[in-house]
């Protein structure tokens, strides 16, 4: 439990150098990620009862959603959510971090 802990204080670090401008893009980008890949199964219950708390608090655009949502994209689509994040959204420095942490 206490390395789940640290992932996520890791992942709301990098959601917190997201612009808000962009958060709504990049939220609805990655729940379309989540909800259609074929790699669910390497989600960790945790993770995805986490996002779903989130969701039912509001849209996945605040911190703690959108950090939760992020872990679960590059769980299960990294490929995808960092290439989106680098040519979609030119947020270089969001993708060196979540390669960092790889």
């Amino acid at each position: 439990m206490v390395l789940r802990k640290m992932v996520d204080v890791d992942y709301r670090r990098i959601v917190g150098i997201v612009p808000v401008e962009k958060r709504e893009r990049l939220s609805a980008k990655l729940i379309d990620f989540v909800l259609k890949s074929k790699n669910v199964d390497k989600m960790p219950s945790s993770l995805a009862k986490a996002i779903l708390h989130h969701w039912q608090r509001g849209p996945l655009t605040n911190e703690a959603g959108l950090a939760a949502l992020l872990e679960a994209a590059v769980v299960v689509e990294s490929d995808k959510t960092v290439n989106f994040l680098e040519e979609e959204l030119q947020l270089l420095d969001i993708v060196k971090a979540i390669r960092t942490m790889e």
